[in-house]
């Protein structure tokens, strides 16, 4: 059985960059081809649901110059691939809270979900300035303003940014950290978690199949025996 929604935690970028006496930006660079390419495998596995975990609220504290940096190769990403991901059918959907990003990258976020937001192929979820807690405590905020008294764990679902999509059923993690890093902490519950020691930008498409072959070999009790 293939996972209908797979999250993957892309960390590595820096490192790989660093044992190879490069600046980190070209890891980013690099570990932007590696989306790409996993994009199409997981449409081609089919998988519905791809989440990719890209810029947490944490990556605030690093140098102002990376930031920059980021945010540039995230608008060319979507200027770049947009068309392509458009022609395959797959639907974007931001994941996190766009606000303090420069106003022309909202511009070209919004643009590119709007354009994507009838497709019925991959729904791919970017995690952009995304943390689970300030998720969970939006989720809350919302809740208590509309005056919800009764919360039942439907409900919390209901008002977290993957609203109306299956919870992961697995979850990546690269560069062999054993770490959840503030990640979809409601929805992955009972997620299965793969960890490899491979960096982001050395991921393959055989990586994340034997990844998926991996979860199949595993038995989902959720609880029960």
């Amino acid at each position: 059985m293939i996972p209908v929604h797979v999250a993957i935690i892309m960390d590595g970028n820096g490192r790989w960059a660093k044992r190879r006496s490069l600046p980190r930006a070209f890891g980013h660079k690099e570990g932007v081809k590696v989306v790409k390419k996993i994009v199409k495998v997981a449409d081609s596995l089919g998988i519905k649901i791809l989440t990719l975990y890209a810029f947490s609220t944490e990556n605030w504290k690093r140098p102002h110059s990376e930031i920059k940096f980021l945010f540039s190769l995230i608008k060319q990403f979507i200027k770049k691939e947009l068309e392509e991901l458009n022609n395959s059918g797959v639907k974007l959907r931001i994941l996190g809270d766009l606000s303090k990003f420069p106003k022309n990258i909202i511009k070209e976020i919004e643009y590119a979900c709007c354009i994507t937001s009838k497709n019925i192929g991959l729904e791919l979820n970017i995690a952009l300035n995304y943390g689970a807690r300030q998720e969970l405590i939006h989720a809350f905020e919302e809740m208590y303003s509309q005056g919800i008294k009764k919360i039942t764990e439907k409900m919390v679902s209901s008002f977290l940014y993957t609203a109306g999509q299956r919870d992961p059923d697995l979850v990546i993690r690269t560069s062999g950290e054993f770490r959840i890093s503030n990640f979809l902490l409601w929805q992955i519950a009972y997620s299965e978690i793969y960890i490899t020691d491979k960096l982001w930008p050395d991921f393959t498409e055989n990586d994340l199949k034997q990844a998926v072959v991996t979860f199949q070999k595993r038995k989902r009790r959720f609880g029960g025996i």
